[in-house]
């Protein structure tokens, strides 16, 4: 059954807006829809609807998912919102979500920060670093790593930069652009600076733990490994190339099975038969013995590669 006009009941209307919004709908949009702020205020009353964010609610529960919690914020930060930095990076896979929800707004704008909602204003949004991803208004990829580089040091910045890449989202001339694009910005300027010192993709981990074995060689001043690159017919964590070193770290899953350990041995004796020295470190080692780990990864790195040793 339709409605006058041709057009679907509003319930209908409704059900179709929510399900394209993760959940959540403004209240400018239930006007859109040919609701009365009297009609809304009863839906509230009864349940139908829950306030998430100022003049945004979500439908029967407020159990949102980070879509949902992310356009809420947006939708409820006014006109010209999207969402970025963090938040940004979060949507579209670069960084981990987190209770925080960080849009940015026009200048004019006078949203201010509350609760779990942090507010940035900027006097420069150009279309060019502006999108939706899942119909949530955001920055592009090479804006949210600009926005990034302000608010997050410079590590898990190469990290965001390095997935980046591995996911194909931007190109370094797309970064560089970004920044002559916003000229005298401090994020410009750090965001330059790895693009100067640091092998984009190089140090593109996989996990935390693998973080944290980056963050013991940086340290203990060892050199950068490449991450997560083949070696014969295996992919392995840690590399030194020049040096013939292999690292792997072990979570608490990774001997899980007979048939995982026995794997693991057989492709540390492959790597060895070719020549690579392979060491394997667990998570207790490298947060009980940091210096441990260090000195042994230094001692392989040390070592004379054999086949050095047949040239020479």
């Amino acid at each position: 059954m339709r409605g006058s006009g041709g057009h679907p009941p509003f319930e209908k209307r409704l059900l179709a807006l929510l399900r394209r919004q993760h959940g959540v709908v403004a209240k400018q949009q239930l006007r859109d829809l040919g609701l009365s702020d009297d009609a809304v205020d009863r839906r509230v009353w009864q349940g139908k609807l829950l306030r998430v964010e100022r003049g945004v609610y979500a439908a029967g529960h407020d159990r949102l998912t980070d879509e949902g919690r992310w356009l809420a914020a947006v939708l409820g930060s006014g006109d010209g919102a999207v969402l970025s930095h963090r938040s940004a990076a979060g949507l579209w896979g670069l960084w981990r979500p987190g209770p925080l929800t960080e849009v940015t707004v026009p200048r004019d704008n006078r949203r201010d920060s509350r609760g779990r909602l942090t507010v940035h204003r900027s006097t420069q949004l150009p279309s060019a670093d502006l999108t939706r991803k899942a119909n949530i208004p955001c920055t592009r990829p090479a804006r949210t790593l600009l926005d990034l580089a302000e608010v997050v040091d410079r590590r898990p910045l190469e990290r965001a930069i390095d997935e980046a890449e591995r996911l194909r989202l931007c190109s370094e001339g797309q970064l560089r652009a970004v920044v002559t694009r916003h000229p005298g910005r401090i994020g410009g300027a750090r965001l330059a600076a790895v693009l100067d010192e640091h092998d984009v993709g190089s140090t593109a981990t996989a996990n935390d733990f693998e973080e944290l074995f980056l963050s013991v060689c940086d340290q203990h001043s060892l050199p950068r490994p490449e991450c997560q690159v083949r070696v014969l017919a295996y992919r392995v964590d840690f590399l030194w190339r020049d040096q013939r070193v292999v690292v792997e770290t072990d979570g608490r899953a990774s001997h899980t099975t007979r048939r995982a350990f026995e794997s693991d041995h057989a492709r540390d004796n492959e790597l060895a038969s070719a020549g690579w020295a392979v060491r394997r470190f667990t998570w207790l080692q490298l947060t009980q013995r940091p210096a441990w780990v260090a000195a042994k990864v230094e001692e392989a790195l040390a070592r004379l590669p054999e086949t050095s040793i047949e040239k020479s």
